[in-house]
């Protein structure tokens, strides 16, 4: 029944404990919010613009009010968030353990996300809705109604992986970015075919036959001598030679090499991708280390994030391609349902870089994918604003995590919304939140604000506890 108590404190005990004032406090909680949005947005939009090769027009006219539609919506979102909090406080006369956090969230995203441009509300609405459906299964987990299962992720990312890939293969299954986000890791060799039988001729280029008859010529005539390689050029020889003997069966696409080569060159190929993913991701604390630091910047290039990635996203593609491989020779048939078994079997890699994060965002763009196919199949029906309904339902959750029981939302996130209320959400009063019995208190070790008696109702709130006090973040 704690969900149905009240506690009779005013939102400057509970809530903006810096100022009693309510108008002040949204004003302050605005102010920052506008800044912090500035300075995220602004980056994004130009990094994104140069990417995308925008023309001199983009910048003159269009860059700059794009930026601060995005920083009015995200402004918008925490300046609104202490708004409702206090408007509920007034009408209820106190709060219940919903209110300061998912009741006073829900308006203020509602509105907030009407503000932001359409094209961004789909992409924000998956990735709250992501993030609020990992804190519920967080939360059923510290209740004991979940038991976490282990390697969860990894069986999640298998399951989502193997329609993923069968969809990818089906005619019309996938368009748009998913589509070609796949067609770039797997390879264009593995572009939907349609139960193409063995007995159809795959000829192979007679330009790739005259130029490998012509290089086994050549190499037959050069000396041992004359092969001084580097280990590049040895490598490169290597496969090469993999790529003209080796077994390829006739449904496969990969016309210019052999199924083994096929299956390397796949690994060495995202190997690489991934490697350099992490190390750029990487590359902006290693230039504020450079002076300060320097004996860390070989930690860039050897650094074990950036192998494990590579080692994920190749061993996808390796296992992926292989597995894909072996069914056409054992079934000699080229099947859109092999996929299913090969992407199950390529989402194992995941052992080598576990996320809950990476397969919860996979997962929801897969449930969505599903129900716009089931919209136009007529299964299922369409709910015109159903992003800006789910969009705040999802914040408003998070937002409920991130009063009541902190330790049960990502991390990340929760360094974000330090940073957007510039550390004023860490001063919330949450020690009298414990009556509610979510621990509320737990992360901010017995943290209790200096409160000023003339503004408060309960007295005994106003004491300081020596060394309680907290920095913000």
């Amino acid at each position: 029944m704690a969900a149905f108590s009240k506690i009779p404190h005013n939102c400057y005990e509970i809530g903006h404990t810096w100022d009693p004032s309510c108008v002040r406090s949204a004003v302050a909680v605005t102010r920052g919010a506008l800044e912090v949005s500035f300075k995220i947005y602004a980056p994004l939009y130009v990094i994104a613009a140069i990417l995308r090769r925008k023309k001199r027009d983009y910048y003159i006219k269009r860059l700059l009010p794009e930026i601060l539609w995005s920083t009015s919506f995200l402004t918008a979102n925490g300046g609104l968030y202490i708004v409702f909090f206090c408007i509920l406080r007034k009408l209820f006369g106190g709060f219940y353990s919903w209110s300061s956090g998912f009741g006073a969230a829900l308006p203020a995203s509602y509105i907030a996300i009407l503000i932001e441009r359409k094209s961004r509300r789909g992409l924000l609405t998956i990735y709250m809705t992501n993030l609020a459906t990992e804190t519920l299964f967080r939360m059923a987990v510290t209740r004991g109604i979940i038991k976490p299962l282990k390697h969860g992720e990894v069986l999640l990312f298998c399951l989502t992986a193997s329609l993923y890939m069968f969809f990818f293969r089906c005619k019309n299954g996938l368009n748009g970015f998913a589509f070609s986000a796949l067609k770039f890791i797997v390879g264009k060799e593995e572009i939907p075919t349609h139960s193409v039988l063995a007995e159809q001729n795959y000829p192979k280029p007679p330009e790739r036959i005259a130029a490998i008859e012509t290089e086994e010529s050549q190499g037959s005539a050069e000396s041992p001598a004359s092969r001084r390689k580097t280990l590049l050029a040895f490598t490169r020889e290597l496969l090469e030679s993999i790529c003209k003997r080796g077994p390829r069966h006739r449904c496969c696409k990969h016309y210019q090499d052999n199924c083994i080569s096929y299956c390397v060159k796949g690994f060495v190929r995202m190997f690489s991708v991934g490697y350099l993913i992490q190390c750029c991701l990487k590359v902006p604390a290693a230039f504020r280390q450079m002076f300060s630091k320097p004996s860390r910047l070989p930690s860039l290039f050897y650094n074990k994030e950036n192998f494990q990635l590579g080692a994920f996203l190749g061993s996808f593609v390796s296992i992926y391609k292989g597995t894909s491989c072996f069914l056409r020779w054992v079934r000699n048939l080229d099947d859109e349902l092999h996929a299913l078994i090969a992407g199950f079997l390529a989402g194992i890699s995941m052992f080598f870089y576990k996320s809950t994060s990476i397969s919860m965002y996979l997962f929801s763009k897969l449930v969505e994918t599903m129900y716009f196919k089931g919209i136009e199949a007529g299964h299922f029906p369409y709910f015109p604003h159903a992003d800006t309904v789910i969009y705040a339902i999802s914040t408003a959750i998070c937002f409920q995590a991130a009063v009541m029981e902190v330790q049960n939302l990502r991390p990340s996130y929760w360094k974000f919304l330090l940073r957007l209320t510039k550390g004023r959400f860490a001063l919330m009063n949450r020690r009298v939140l414990d009556v509610f019995g979510t621990q509320a208190s737990r992360d901010f070790k017995g943290f209790v604000p200096k409160l000023d008696p003339g503004y408060t109702t309960v007295p005994s709130q106003t004491v300081l506890p020596p060394g309680a006090d907290i920095q913000l973040g």
